[in-house]
């Protein structure tokens, strides 16, 4: 099978609206957001969901989709730092190493908070992150599943910190393709996950059913799952989240520059 029948996506419950049920032509690559970069880079597949972070590394590189990505508004639910003590006094915190936006974000929230803890790279496992130190950063549904194993634990949304510090919604994970990628397949490609995110949308039967899976997948209540979904993480990008994306590109990333569309949608 060719690199461009190949779709990545993030091994976490928030890419299911647009992957469940996806046209069946598509092969999916599932991998860490972090490791997607990689993929992508080396035509292991044609497109995927990358943290804006790695975006920001690769510019010159790659190009985005439109209307397509990670973004929350204000509480994201699944960004999270953990801590045995009040953040105010972490001397250190664990750096999970299937992240790439969460780390400049987090940096940049303590950084605004005159915070200067130091940074341990660790797997991404909440006992022995802090069994070493003071705090630990997790996302996706290890986060998910932490924030209700040591709901006591939860010291910092990242999403919610950039939202209060910016007022703008943060975009954790663009859909990115190499720039020699060809049109007509990124196009197809566009298509079909919007098709499958639009009936998520609109559909409730479906939408129910999307849900139900996640759910069972992580061991969930459905109305945890349901609440994720409608409050804290969604797909669709807005010109408001664009605008989100290109501040923490510049503020966070150091890119003077707003991202570069493979197309514009329709």
């Amino acid at each position: 099978m060719s690199w461009m029948d190949v779709l990545g996506r993030v091994s976490f419950s928030n890419c299911d609206p647009i992957f469940d049920g996806i046209d069946q032509g598509w092969s999916v690559l599932p991998a860490p957001p972090a490791w997607l970069t990689g993929h992508v880079l080396r035509k292991d597949c044609l497109t995927a969901p990358i943290p804006a972070a790695d975006y920001a590394l690769h510019h010159d590189e790659l190009f985005l989709l439109p209307d397509l990505g990670i973004v929350s508004s204000g509480d994201v639910g699944s960004v999270l730092l953990f801590g045995s003590r009040p953040l105010e006094s972490m001397r250190d915190i664990a750096l999970p190493s299937d992240s790439s936006t969460s780390k400049v974000l987090l940096r940049w929230a303590l950084k605004n908070r005159g915070l200067d803890p130091k940074f341990v790279d660790s797997g991404p496992d909440i006992d022995t992150m802090l069994e070493k130190c003071d705090g630990a950063l997790l996302i996706g549904d290890r986060s998910l599943m932490a924030s209700r194993q040591y709901p006591d634990l939860v010291k910092l949304d990242l999403g919610r910190e950039w939202n209060d510090s910016t007022g703008l919604p943060m975009v954790f994970g663009v859909f990115a393709a190499r720039r020699d990628a060809p049109e007509e397949h990124l196009k197809k490609a566009y298509n079909d996950m919007m098709t499958q995110l639009t009936k998520f949308e609109s559909d409730e039967s479906w939408r129910t059913e999307v849900i139900s899976r996640s759910s069972e997948k992580l061991g969930f209540p459905y109305d945890r799952m349901d609440d994720y979904f409608q409050r804290e993480v969604r797909n669709r990008m807005t010109p408001r989240d664009v605008e989100g994306l290109t501040t923490f590109l510049e503020v966070a990333c150091g890119i003077d520059k707003g991202p570069k569309w493979a197309f514009h949608s329709e």
